[in-house]
């Protein structure tokens, strides 16, 4: 497939002609949703990650000019140093917003986004929402039409691309500037769903660090003038061709800059792969609600070749060694919801994993491969059957579109403020609720903001 301009050209020209007004209300909503989930994350990931103290110490061992915050440690360091640590504790949690279709478009731009502007300076709020809501978009784009093996892990890969367009609106670079930034940026792609498939290990959490800091050094490596090659999306050993083979081209640009394809994020009720929600929610639908699991004989969940990965080994998943694995798992996640009647920020420590409580319940959970729920376009249904000891079977569908925080039964702004603190009670240092009102505010009102490092200087 060879287009007559490359669409890292196309895309340059839309980075650069979008402005404030041109966005619709829901894009401008989605930014500043985004903007405040996804800081609410971080602080919690900051006093929740085990390992962001030490990668906290080695990027203040490596120095540097201090341009950008390091949210819930507080200082300063160089904003490729600030978007690596910050971008390291957006999905520290699970949490982040994420599309219908799987994986998370602001855990790696919004924290490169902050990071430049902090560096630049007088980055209005309108301008940051701008930037945001374009990388949003063209995340979306990428996301959405491209043949997809479950190969590439999407969310770093595409977006080092989009945080790197969005980089370079924010800095003000013309439209071949915004062209080189998507050509630097696609050296820099990488990783692949054995990130998330595999067990044990930081990097599931942290993986947004390095796209949020590729797409940095990008940005401003073609601000002083660094050039890319041509055709880097579409030429014959580029982007597109290589990573995925096909592509839909029409459907990456079509009413690009009128329709803002960011307003479908969607915002997680709880804190775990997105995939584990629909089963979460059924299975308390079906019990009516927790504190029922002495009455459950076995837990039957019908799933297809994405379930079955967080649900076996089966007794690897209901007794997971690591966080990250206990949000992977959907016997764990069950247990804790048919136990709790929800799931916690605070519900992966590891006396939380070793509770022979949630343990007894896991292991009432049987996974069935049923391959009709295979992971197609969007993130796949399944299915929960509950066998109660007096006999009694309650099957359900575990569909997404009407789970909470699904785009049938959207988070709310209230919700999300709610979210925010909880996150925010876990972070590393101590944010009074008088910090948290503040903060909550100034993202409320952030295209009023005359400068945006009034945000980032409050989550030091």
């Amino acid at each position: 497939m060879m287009a007559q301009e490359d669409l890292a050209n196309v895309f340059g020209r839309y980075v650069t002609k979008a402005t404030y007004r041109s966005l619709p209300e829901e894009a401008i909503r989605s930014a500043k949703y985004s903007t405040l989930d996804t800081l609410g994350v971080i602080l919690g990931a900051s006093g929740l990650m085990d390992v962001m103290p030490a990668i906290v110490e080695l990027t203040r061992e490596w120095g540097g000019k201090p341009e950008s915050t390091l949210f819930g440690f507080g200082g300063k360091l160089p904003a490729v140093s600030a978007a690596f640590v910050n971008g390291s504790m957006g999905h520290g949690l699970d949490y982040d917003d994420h599309l219908p279709e799987g994986h998370h478009p602001s855990v790696t731009v919004l924290p490169a986004l902050l990071a430049v502007a902090e560096r630049k300076g007088d980055v209005t709020g309108e301008d940051f929402i701008t930037a945001l809501a374009v990388g949003q978009d063209l995340f979306a784009r990428l996301r959405k039409n491209v043949t997809w093996k479950q190969d590439w892990f999407m969310t770093p890969v595409v977006g080092t691309l989009a945080s790197a367009a969005a980089c370079a609106k924010l800095l003000g670079l013309d439209a071949k500037q915004v062209a080189d930034a998507l050509g630097i940026a696609c050296t820099q792609a990488a990783s692949t769903m054995q990130t998330a498939y595999g067990t044990g290990g930081d990097l599931r959490g942290m993986y947004g660090g390095f796209a949020a800091k590729a797409a940095v050094l990008s940005a401003l490596l073609a601000e002083k003038g660094v050039k890319a090659t041509s055709t880097p999306l579409e030429g014959h050993a580029a982007f597109l061709p290589v990573y995925f083979g096909e592509w839909d081209r029409d459907a990456m640009v079509a009413d690009l800059g009128s329709e803002f394809q960011g307003s479908t994020i969607l915002y997680k009720m709880w804190p775990s792969c997105g995939l584990t929600h629909a089963y979460i929610d059924t299975a308390l639908r079906l019990m009516g609600g927790p504190g029922r699991t002495d009455e459950i004989e076995k837990i039957e969940v019908f799933g297809g070749d994405f379930a079955k990965k967080l649900s076996e080994p089966s007794e690897f998943r209901r007794r997971p060694p690591t966080s990250n694995d206990a949000k992977f798992s959907i016997p764990f996640t069950v247990s804790l919801a048919l136990l709790n009647g929800t799931v916690g920020v605070g519900d992966f420590s590891p006396e939380r994993r070793a509770d022979p409580l949630v343990y007894e319940v896991a292991s009432k959970v049987v996974f069935v491969d049923d391959p009709q729920y295979n992971w197609g376009k969007e993130l796949p249904a399944g299915a929960v059957r509950l066998i109660l000891k007096d006999g009694r079977e309650l099957y359900g569908e575990a569909r997404h579109d009407e789970t909470p925080g699904a785009a049938h039964n959207p988070l709310g702004w209230s919700q999300l403020v709610t979210k925010f603190e909880d996150c925010a009670a876990h972070a590393t240092r101590h944010f009074a609720d008088t910090e948290i009102k503040q903060l909550v505010t100034t993202i409320d009102q952030l295209e009023s903001v005359a400068d945006v490092a009034v945000l980032t200087r409050q989550l030091g």
